[in-house]
């Protein structure tokens, strides 16, 4: 792994950082063609990936300090380090819905807009993840694609499993089927649709993960997930039945 891909003067480049401007990149630029091809101003994607990025990054530290204050709270904690995911996505959708309302753009028309964007730059995240050894890696196995990290920000000489390796391949798979399916249902359920991969994407994860249990045999991130599931059922549901074909029994002549 490579935590820094490259010094300059004695200036780090963080794989981290370059990460996650890649994924801005990535997002805005499919944002773009969205917001064009469904006759938006597209120069507004930049503004909404730049504000998303801003809001998931804020809203992932504030909910990480949230949960750790209980224990008193360190400088490492306010560091480069520290942020959660789920706390990321509420903070960044906030974020898009107000650059929303302020372009006169339907909830569910830029929750759709942005369900693919969303996914690769997800997936982008995770590559950068994995290339700093940030810790959110998975258990110890002996599978032959078990990685180790000794160099990683959160450093281990066991094989563990590369999770973010996992969630990255995961999302670029999720945003494939998310393209597949933009122009076959309607922007809702493909809002929805999103909501239920991603979800089930982080829960099933979870389960290769270390992280502590919080309720019923849980982790926060799958009881976060099983939400985020249930509101893409409820929407999937609802998309369903708000558009069901009327059906009208049939006269015979007398």
């Amino acid at each position: 792994m490579k935590p820094v891909l490259l010094e300059l003067g004695g200036l780090q480049i963080q794989s981290y950082g370059i990460s996650k401007a890649l994924a801005v990149l990535a997002a805005g630029w499919l944002l773009k063609r969205e917001l064009a091809r469904r006759g938006h101003n597209p120069q507004w994607a930049f503004s909404f990936a730049l504000a998303g990025a801003i809001g998931g990054f804020a809203g992932a530290k504030l909910y990480y300090l949230a949960e750790v204050a209980g224990g008193g709270l360190s400088p490492h904690d306010f560091g480069g380090s520290g942020f959660t995911w789920y706390g990321g996505l509420i903070g960044g959708a906030l974020a898009v819905l107000v650059i929303a309302r302020r372009r006169r753009i339907a909830l569910g028309e830029i929750a759709a807009m942005t369900a693919i964007p969303l996914a690769v730059a997800y997936g982008i995240g995770r590559l950068g993840c994995l290339l700093a050894g940030d810790g959110t890696y998975g258990a110890p196995t002996d599978l032959p694609w078990a990685m180790r990290f000794p160099e990683g920000t959160v450093p281990t000489t066991d094989l563990v499993h590369p999770a973010p390796l996992y969630e990255a391949l995961a999302s670029f798979v999720i945003a494939a089927a998310l393209w597949w399916l933009r122009d076959r249902v309607r922007p809702v359920a493909l809002f929805g649709a999103s909501a239920v991969f991603m979800g089930a994407s982080r829960f099933l994860v979870e389960i290769i993960r270390i992280n502590d249990t919080v309720a019923i045999g849980l982790t926060a991130a799958q009881l976060w997930s099983l939400a985020l599931i249930g509101l893409g059922t409820a929407v999937l549901i609802r998309d369903r039945l708000m558009n069901r074909q009327p059906t009208h029994a049939v006269t015979q002549p007398a």
